[in-house]
């Protein structure tokens, strides 16, 4: 197995393909290595009311993956009521997601952990905020992208396609993760094959689906 990174964020070739599968599992494997490691999620949407906040379920899953103990609001500063696109769950919330809020947050969690694995939203090109791409919260953090590439019919284009739009941003990809989606995905394996000859970055994993 190639080398993880210990500090990354983690994007997908689409929506609902397992980043918070594939960031947890970075997490527990890191936390393996030894590494004090924790997840942050910084907008998340689709919420809900728990003990006295809005809470996600993608950042307490990274939370349960973590061996450092960190502040709910550092972990995932901007949790959203409603189950929709960032910008338009925060419109509704009147919420304005401000990129110095995130950077102020993860600069916290980098002080407490070897390694802070940050899970985006969505697939790679959707925005946070109309004047906010997730690839401008990246290079503000300095962070290289690992990308998750859901294993299903047509993944092979979608990956191509996330690729070279990372690397068109100016973005750092530095590893893909094959998440299984698709449990009777025929020729699964000839696909990997696939993956690992035209992207320009290595296979980091593959993992199987959850149901």
């Amino acid at each position: 197995m190639n080398a993880l990174p210990r500090n990354c964020y983690v994007t997908g070739t689409d929506t609902g393909i397992g980043k918070t599968h594939a960031s947890a599992w970075l997490l527990r494997q890191l936390a393996r290595e030894g590494r004090r490691v924790v997840g942050m999620k910084p907008v998340a949407s689709g919420c809900a009311w728990r003990d006295g906040e809005w809470r996600s379920e993608d950042a307490e899953a990274l939370i349960a993956a973590s061996n450092v103990e960190a502040p709910y609001a550092d972990v995932n500063p901007y949790a959203l009521e409603l189950p929709l696109a960032p910008e338009l769950a925060a419109r509704d919330a009147g919420v304005v997601i401000d990129p110095i809020n995130l950077v102020a947050a993860h600069f916290r969690l980098s002080r407490i952990a070897d390694g802070v694995v940050v899970e985006g939203v969505g697939g790679w090109l959707a925005p946070l905020m109309p004047q906010l791409e997730q690839s401008e919260l990246v290079r503000s953090l300095n962070l290289p992208v690992v990308m998750v590439v859901g294993l299903r019919l047509g993944c092979v284009h979608q990956a191509r396609a996330t690729a070279r739009a990372i690397l068109a941003d100016g973005c750092d990809l530095v590893g893909w993760i094959g998440n299984s989606i698709d449990p009777a995905m025929s020729h699964r394996e000839d696909n990997i094959a696939i993956l690992d000859r035209v992207l320009p970055v290595p296979r980091l994993a593959v993992l199987e689906w959850e149901g």
